[in-house]
């Protein structure tokens, strides 16, 4: 069990962790030299017969070092605050008391501390005071002990409290969920090389792991938990951990430790709230704050989800908008100050690390986020597969959790894919009926059309059932309903065989459909008809009315332009007539039919390739 004290500056922080457990957490740095177990500003004391141990965060209280008190308070499971009897109740009592609070811990007491020095019924104003100071924190019902480290009044009292706490606190989840440590210092051991410490947020790490820093890889030399050496560490213990492959200067104050697979820097995620009781003004969007995340903070603005503004003592969804990236997964806690880092102004829980900038307010998006404060990862998921009109994306999923097992792929949920599937479809029959001739879009158009936002391989497993099913066809790059691509007659047979060395011949000139008939001695409505169910099955390509070519052709000219494209970034009339040799008005009536084919797309006087086309994918001549 990991104990924070808390309380404002001289009200005896350090000498009752003293007094519990004979350590002095002020002990100069250079004494860290002595092995790789860090005592300053941390000490330790076995819990008897339970085979654990106590870890004693002791953080400043000085109103300039509530940064600190942060990031030792976002790792702990039991809060101790300290009031000084003589004092009483300060600012940063309040404060601290609001970071706890906030933060979510509902196990602590509270120590009225230098009671040697109390005044005649001094303990019992000032118990009553803290009583209700205490109302509405989370924290009510903690104990109030009265001490006195120096005369050791109490003491022994408010170690068995502990010893009892730590016997029935529940333990921190550990299976299923990756390593997290959230690095509060970095240093050097001679012998050893760069030792991180900080509280293991999540998940187990042992010796031999291989892990990531910063984004570089580092191995766990060594590993140190509660200040023993062990082999493996487990969440809720404080651990310095040797690594290798990084060196100190790599490492930042506030760094994630974590399993490769886990590791993230999101600089927006979704949160939900709550402000401060205490707090004047409501909370509105765009109010600029200091975000406290692990040992990690930073500036960021708010965007409120939930209406307009949050009340204060009310809870509310937010999107932060964080001005550096920052490591953040979902349920972690956080603590947001005012701009000027005077005060606290509110705390809430991480929803989804990975929020849109677009689209955020949206019922959709807030039902999403409703899935996401559902209490386990599998509810949460069920919930998400059956919201996602676009699929879940499984590994950043599994990332934004935080789970041990990395996941692969996409899952769409049956209501959204039926859904999708009848979006498609109806996309296709009205896409034949808009144009007849064309045997229908090529995969990366028909996306466009109807999910435009939706991931390439997931849209591709889509097309994969569908037409594994029969629903629809594809031929090459080209999306089809099934009865669209009709057989050819064998009058329509003879006439393809005739026209397709003519087309040949054309090349990029293409040709005429009245001199196609002309040439092959058919009928001219016969031939028109033949050519535009030729193009429909994706034989031929009509570049402008009753003009036609051959796909080889339409192949080699599709090469040119996307090299041209690869060269200058754009495709321009007069570079694809250069290219091809053609003259201007045939080249943009080409350039024109690749626009509206889906392989080009106009941007002013160029043209733009459009990457995801598969459409005449074959090699330039």
């Amino acid at each position: 069990m990991i104990v924070g004290t808390a309380g404002h500056i001289d009200h005896g922080k350090t000498t009752l962790v003293r007094a519990l457990t004979g350590i002095d957490t002020d002990r100069l740095p250079e004494e860290k030299a002595r092995g790789i177990s860090i005592e300053l500003g941390y000490a330790y004391l076995d819990v008897p017969g339970h085979g654990e141990r106590l870890g004693f965060i002791d953080v400043p209280g000085h109103e300039k070092l509530v940064h600190t008190m942060l990031a030792g308070a976002s790792g702990i499971d039991f809060a101790l605050l300290l009031v000084a009897a003589d004092d009483g109740v300060m600012p940063q009592t309040r404060e601290h008391l609001a970071v706890l609070s906030l933060l979510g811990v509902t196990h602590g007491a509270v120590a009225i501390t230098k009671a040697d020095r109390a005044e005649p019924g001094r303990i019992e104003a000032l118990t009553a005071e803290v009583r209700a100071l205490l109302a509405g924190t989370g924290l009510d019902a903690s104990p109030i002990l009265v001490v006195s480290a120096h005369a050791g009044h109490g003491v022994d009292e408010l170690r068995e409290l502990l010893f009892d706490a730590a016997r029935h606190l529940p333990s921190r989840h550990v299976h299923g969920l990756a390593p997290r440590l959230a690095v509060d210092r970095a240093f050097t051991l001679d012998g050893v090389g760069t030792v991180v410490t900080g509280t293991l947020h999540a998940g187990e790490i042992a010796v031999g792991d291989e892990l990531v820093l910063s984004g570089r890889p580092a191995r766990v030399r060594s590993l140190h938990a509660q200040n023993r050496v062990v082999e493996r560490a487990h969440a809720g213990q404080r651990s310095a951990v040797a690594l290798a492959g990084i060196a100190k200067d790599e490492v930042a104050r506030g760094a994630w430790l974590t399993a490769p697979h886990v590791a993230l820097a999101t600089d927006r995620f979704d949160a939900r709230l709550r402000l401060w009781a205490g707090e004047a003004k409501p909370l509105r969007s765009g109010t600029r704050v200091h975000l406290h995340l692990g040992a990690q903070s930073t500036t960021a603005s708010v965007a409120v989800l939930d209406g307009e503004q949050i009340e204060p003592g009310d809870s509310g969804r937010v999107q932060l908008v964080c001005h550096a990236p920052v490591g953040a997964w979902r349920g972690d806690r956080l603590v947001l100050r005012d701009a000027g880092a005077t005060r606290t102004l509110a705390g809430g829980l991480v929803l989804d690390p990975f929020a849109p900038a677009r689209y955020r307010r949206t019922p959709e998006r807030l039902d999403e986020l409703a899935a996401c404060e559902l209490p386990t990862a599998a509810r949460r998921r069920e919930r998400l597969l059956g919201l996602c009109r676009l699929g879940l994306d499984l590994a950043r999923f599994a990332q934004a959790e935080g789970l041990t097992e990395p996941l692969q792929g996409w899952a769409l949920g049956e209501a959204a894919s039926a859904a999708l599937a009848e979006r498609l479809l109806a996309a296709l029959a009205e896409f034949h009926a808009r144009s007849p001739d064309e045997l229908g879009p090529d995969a990366a158009r028909l996306r466009r059309l109807v999910a435009p936002r939706m991931a390439e391989p997931l849209w591709r497993d889509v097309l994969g059932d569908l037409r594994a099913t029969g629903r629809v066809a594809v031929r090459g790059a080209f999306v089809h309903l099934p009865e669209h691509g009709v057989q050819l007659s064998a009058v329509e047979q003879r006439i393809a065989q005739k026209v397709a060395p003519r087309l040949a011949e054309a090349g990029a000139e293409g040709a005429w459909a009245r001199d196609l008939a002309k040439d092959c001695g058919e009928p001219e409505p016969l031939m028109r008809a033949t050519l535009a169910r030729l193009a429909r099955q994706g034989e031929l390509h009509q570049v402008v009315k009753d003009l036609y070519c051959d796909t080889a052709t339409m192949t080699r000219l599709a090469g040119l332009a996307r090299a041209i494209h690869v060269e200058h970034g754009n495709v321009t009339a007069a570079a694809f007539r250069d290219a091809t040799g053609l003259g201007r008005k045939r080249a943009i009536q080409h350039l024109e039919h690749f626009d509206r084919v889906g392989l080009l797309r106009r941007v002013g006087d160029e043209h733009r390739l459009r990457t995801d086309s598969a459409l005449f994918a074959g090699p330039a001549a």
